[in-house]
């Protein structure tokens, strides 16, 4: 499970970003700036850029890929390397943008994912940006919640916590004195959210059935929502889900 279903309502806007951010590749800082851009379009994750002055421009390769964006323009890549270690096409811009598209020709972007660590001031980010649009709220409920998996409840409580994110279906938690954990098999795969921290996810078996990845535990969530550490969520869109007796629709996401 990755959270990256949506952005924010705030579509295509490029704007001043307050934080100071850095980026590390094979143990060197290779932008370091507090003068960011933040990039925010509908349908992409929030992506930092920083000015060029505020990048090791030796450190970047000129590469010969290109791409084409209707709102951005022709994309440009390098190459990143530091000593001998290379990540491919790991950085670009956008030059001449039609019309009213965002001016990135003075800034560089990098892929997060091929970079080895980003901090935003000096606490390191997973995943993404964090959307300064996004919120995340934990809340303590008295709804009566059930999942059921092949006709089977998994997990029934009176005292689940709900989490409503900014752009995502609500989740519900629920106790592990709630929830069947004989039936919860927990995998070698986790996921990492940058508002929620890093989740353990863990499987449904039925009988001879085993459904993967249907839910998940925070074991070290961070401090904004620490309420969840420990609880059960689940994938309303892979279950049967019963909020005061009425099965509630599979919301479509990306996970559906």
């Amino acid at each position: 499970m990755t959270d990256t279903f949506t952005i924010s309502p705030h579509s295509k806007e490029f704007e001043r970003s307050p934080r100071w951010v850095r980026v590390y590749f094979n143990s060197q800082l290779i932008g370091d700036s507090k003068k960011m851009m933040l990039l925010r379009e509908t349908d992409h994750l929030p992506l930092y850029y920083f000015p060029k002055k505020d990048v090791r421009m030796d450190c970047l390769q000129p590469s010969d890929h290109t791409t084409h964006s209707d709102r951005k323009g022709e994309g440009v890549f390098w190459h990143v390397q530091v000593g001998d270690k290379i990540a491919n096409n790991a950085a670009f811009t956008f030059r001449n943008p039609p019309g009213n598209g965002p001016k990135l020709e003075d800034f560089v972007a990098f892929a997060w994912e091929k970079m080895d660590a980003w901090f935003e001031e000096d606490e390191e980010v997973f995943v993404y940006a964090r959307d300064p649009y996004k919120r995340v709220d934990v809340l303590q409920s008295s709804r009566h919640i059930k999942v059921v998996v092949d006709g089977i409840a998994v997990g029934e409580t009176n005292r689940p916590w709900l989490l409503f994110e900014t752009g995502l279906p609500t989740r519900y938690y629920m106790p592990k004195h709630d929830a069947r954990m004989d039936l919860l098999e927990r995998s070698d795969a986790v996921s990492r959210c940058p508002y929620k921290g890093e989740a353990n996810l863990y499987s449904i078996k039925i009988g001879d059935t085993l459904h993967e990845g249907l839910a998940w535990i925070y074991r070290y969530p961070t401090v904004e929502c620490a309420k969840i550490q420990g609880l059960v969520g689940f994938f309303n869109e892979k279950l049967d889900m019963y909020e005061d007796g009425t099965l509630l629709p599979r919301p479509k996401t990306i996970w559906s």
